[in-house]
């Protein structure tokens, strides 16, 4: 039996398994590896142009409705973008732990619409909230990585599973609970001091990731309402009554069916509305049935 390459098996092992989650990674360890490759091309004097910046400004969602108007496609490019190596990786690995728990319980429907929920809710009211002078302030004048998408689904799961615990290297069994404030802590304390917009949007992340859950609890799945569903044609029957026909008979009972057919009719309408032919069957039937 030929030996399985370790490329194809990681491939299969990755790609094969129907989660969106390795698709996700990939393309924002892609879109890293892009941005910092324009960077270098720049620091090496290859280009002149200012690529690396204009890379950053078009995908990374602006802190201005004016500036969003002309880049609307940002609202779906800054979940990934990345620019320090330990925060990708960091969020890598918690989209890998978290995504894969999310999944154990739920389908990936549901995990996309928490996912991706997240950072449209987010985008939004990061862009209504820059408009205020006070939340506009801070050094990172846009909102970019997947912080927000993570914060829901860390929030769904706190809903879903209060109970649940972790075994983690050097600290033994930690309840999830633990972990998920922490995790959301430390993200809202760097969104306060880097971009004030952002925290203030970050807690309704939060938010929508535990309402989904409680609709869900409650019999109310939100991710149906992005399933398409084709509208039924209207199909109008119409009862066609039937004649009984009758087999031809010599000297032997007719079919019960036709019997049955004729009882059925009096029942109905009465002896009268029997036709000549179906009087002369009963009578027959009758007649057997006295001798």
């Amino acid at each position: 039996m030929k030996k399985e390459n370790g490329i194809k098996m990681f491939l299969r092992t990755t790609y094969q398994t129907g989660s969106p989650i390795p698709y996700i990674i990939s393309f924002q360890i892609f879109v890293f590896i892009l941005i910092h490759i324009a960077d270098l091309l720049v620091d090496l004097g290859v280009i002149q142009f200012p690529l690396y910046d204009w890379l950053l400004s078009n995908l990374t969602l602006p802190n201005s409705f004016s500036a969003f108007i002309l880049k609307p496609w940002t609202l779906l490019t800054y979940p990934f973008v990345y620019i320090g190596l330990f925060n990708i990786v960091f969020d890598c690995l918690w989209l890998y732990w978290m995504g894969s728990t999310f999944l154990n319980f739920l389908n990936k429907r549901q995990l996309m619409t928490v996912f991706l929920g997240a950072f449209a809710i987010s985008g939004i009211s990061f862009l209504a909230l820059s408009e205020i002078n006070f939340l506009a302030k801070g050094p990172i004048p846009y909102l970019f990585s997947n912080s927000m998408g993570l914060a829901a689904i860390v929030a769904s799961l706190l809903v879903l599973t209060p109970k649940m615990e972790i075994r983690l290297f050097l600290f033994g069994i930690v309840k999830f609970r633990t972990i998920a404030i922490i995790f959301l802590t430390l993200q809202l304390l760097f969104y306060v001091f880097a971009n004030r917009a952002a925290a203030a949007a970050f807690p309704l992340a939060i938010l929508w990731g535990m309402t989904f859950m409680y609709q869900l609890q409650a019999g109310r799945d939100l991710s149906k309402l992005f399933v398409y569903q084709p509208k039924k044609k209207l199909c109008v029957l119409h009862s066609v009554k039937k004649t009984p026909t009758y087999k031809s008979y010599k000297g032997d009972l007719p079919n019960q069916e036709v019997i049955d057919e004729i009882l059925d009719k009096i029942s109905q309408n009465g002896y009268e509305s029997l036709s000549s032919r179906e009087k002369e069957i009963l009578f027959r039937v009758s007649r057997e049935e006295q001798e």
